[in-house]
């Protein structure tokens, strides 16, 4: 990769070099529901509602309401286009990011003019409305108002004093207010804002958005890869060989990406909590990855806005919740995590991870194993089990032999088709705590789950039996170079 990516528009530039990987259009769209459905048909892929592909990312100059303002979409809508903007073949970026985590590099604060700072708008200007000065997109009719879906989240915990960066589902809910949506245990700034609440303090929090992908991908792991008190930063500093520059906020004390597009400043209120929906009474939050649109929540906590700043001419970065866009920056750091713990306890066994898209990158993984000598029987389930440990958040695993192709889910129901038998390789796992937003993992499916949020677990072992793999040999083709003909 010849060109150095440290921000938004750096990778962008890149992207407009790689044939059909980046489309723009000055056609005036509409941000309320208009941006996302003209993406939906070019390039959101994922579990989005169909028909649907994944294609382009895509960049709307002319956006209504917004004149000095671009949206990009769909920058990481595609496995092909993560591996470019990290120079890394796809089929490595699991254990790309397993090393930037082993090797993390520290973010630094830097004292320099921040390009996120060159036009500031004070909370305190009579005319300051965050709806007019950034263009976050409805994806669907029935939001509960405009979304702010890539913002990276920075805040630093009470009493530790260790920093960390995430990504939740925000809705702008007046001129100086937004909702900010934590899953229960989920996410570090959560608990965060749980200490400060506890000793009745705000919480100075920054949202960072339009960066660099690095920063997008590193900020999606999850414990027990990255516990409480690992900043995800480091592995953005690991993935590009040089640290993170940060920013001073400008009325908040906390920290910003220095070269983001936007930087919203604020807090976390104690002891005020919103309902998500209460301008559009829509009874729906926005779409999520699991590919429904999910239940308007009354228990948001509220930031409240002290300042905007932004670059010149700023680009918002926007995704749609569903789309092959969640599976880039949920599964592969998903994919990372498992390796990781899979290599730790048997070296060389597990040949490769795929979070797939079917399962927005969180539900389902598909583990290629290796079995070398006989005693590695059994050890392919042992895998799966440590895969659950990685990731709780998995429902489904899918292993498969070496010579399947993990990343090629018609490969994998081959196998499952061919090397597999329900009543012998089904292991299920009941009454384990799962994910809230998969609507079957909810006592009004099934008698056995006692609460939402909880599922049923399983493993399908399509792998053939050590002493049986002389009978399961593919079809051997010979090796030839393809080019001499087409």
């Amino acid at each position: 990769m010849s060109k150095k990516i440290d921000d938004l528009r750096s990778a962008l530039e890149l992207l407009k070099e790689l044939d059909g990987q980046l489309i723009e259009t000055d056609v005036e769209v509409n941000p309320e529901a208009e941006l996302a459905g003209v993406y939906r048909y070019v390039g959101a892929g994922g579990t989005v509602m169909r028909p649907t592909k994944e294609g382009p990312a895509m960049i709307f100059n002319n956006v209504k309401g917004h004149p000095d303002a671009k949206v990009a979409i769909g920058v990481l809508a595609s496995r092909k286009r993560v591996a470019a903007l990290l120079d890394c073949p796809a089929e490595d970026l699991g254990k790309l990011l397993h090393k930037s985590l082993e090797n993390p590099i520290s973010p630094v604060v830097s004292e320099e003019k921040a390009k996120c700072q060159e036009v500031v708008h004070l909370a305190t200007e009579e005319e300051f409305d965050i709806h007019k000065i950034i263009p976050a997109p409805t994806n669907t009719p029935d939001d509960a108002g405009p979304y702010i879906t890539m913002g990276m989240c920075y805040a630093t915990h009470p009493e530790t004093g260790k920093s960390d960066v995430t990504i939740h589902r925000m809705c702008l809910q007046s001129k100086d207010e937004i909702s900010i949506y934590f899953v229960p245990g989920a996410r570090h700034i959560g608990a965060m804002a749980e200490c400060a609440e506890k000793r009745g303090e705000h919480l100075p929090i920054s949202i960072s958005i339009g960066v660099d992908p690095a920063i997008e991908i590193g900020s999606c792991f999850e414990p027990p890869s990255t516990p409480l008190g690992y900043d995800e930063l480091a592995i953005a500093g690991a993935l590009r060989g040089e640290a993170v520059k940060l920013c001073r906020c400008l009325t908040v004390k906390q920290n910003a990406i220095a070269n983001a597009e936007y930087v919203i400043e604020g807090e976390v209120v104690p002891n005020v909590r919103v309902q998500e929906d209460q301008n559009s009474h829509s009874g729906y939050a926005m779409p999520e990855f699991p590919g429904y649109t999910g239940p308007a929540s009354n228990q948001c906590w509220m930031i409240k806005v002290k300042a905007v700043t932004h670059r010149k001419n700023p680009i918002m970065q926007t995704c749609i919740g569903p789309s092959e866009e969640h599976v880039s920056m949920a599964g592969i750091p998903t994919e990372a995590s498992i390796y990781g713990m899979v290599e730790k306890a048997m070296p060389g066994k597990l040949q490769n991870v795929y979070c797939c898209s079917s399962g927005g990158g969180k539900y389902m993984a598909v583990l290629q194993f290796k079995k070398t000598v006989p005693s590695d029987e059994g050890r392919q389930r042992q895998a799966a089990l440590l895969a659950f440990a990685a990731f709780g958040e998995l429902k489904h695993i899918f292993l498969v032999d070496e010579d399947v192709d993990c990343f090629d889910m018609n490969d994998v129901l081959w196998a499952m088709n061919t090397r597999f038998q329900g009543d012998a390789d089904i292991i299920t796992i009941p009454g384990v705590r799962c994910h809230p937003l998969d609507p079957s993992n909810d006592p009004t499916c099934s008698p056995g789950i006692r609460d939402h949020g909880i599922a049923c677990k399983t493993i399908f072992d399509c792998t053939v039996p050590f002493d049986q793999k002389q009978r399961f040999r593919r079809a051997n083709f010979m090796e030839v170079d393809a080019e001499k003909w087409v």
